[in-house]
């Protein structure tokens, strides 16, 4: 099954916002950000570069792929749902990304409804490309 890559793709405005509560995360080899079934910690932000994302079933066999592109976040149904990654992500080799923290996350979503609602378009993306792939 293959999902959109646009559906991880956030408003420029977001990111901005997102961006100034980040910390850069070094990937100058392929980096594993997380792994599937890891507590979400919290959101990764891609700037520049791709990041392969993959899904296995409890047996290891892969269930679904699709690569995210710049402007995407990462992690984020986990976060808000307080649940586990659903997904494996990994950083390609020069990928520019940055990562934002549960704490910072809550407090910004906390100061700015309208950053909420942003957020909010993100996960119907992620859920209609989700359906859209199982169709």
């Amino acid at each position: 099954m293959q999902l959109d890559p646009t559906a991880f793709q956030a408003d420029p405005e977001l990111i901005g916002a997102l961006e100034q509560r980040s910390t850069p995360v070094g990937c100058e080899a392929d980096r594993v950000l997380f792994r599937q079934d890891d507590p979400a910690s919290g959101l990764y932000i891609i700037h520049q570069g791709e990041v392969a994302l993959k899904m296995d079933s409890p047996a290891g066999h892969p269930l679904l792929t699709t690569t995210a592109q710049p402007g995407s976040l990462l992690g984020l149904p986990g976060l808000i749902g307080n649940q586990p990654y659903s997904l494996t992500a990994t950083a390609r080799a020069g990928a520019r990304i940055s990562f934002v923290g549960r704490d910072e996350f809550q407090s910004l979503m906390q100061s700015d409804p309208m950053l909420t609602m942003k957020m909010l378009q993100v996960l119907a993306a992620e859920v209609r490309s989700a359906r859209l792939a199982l169709y």
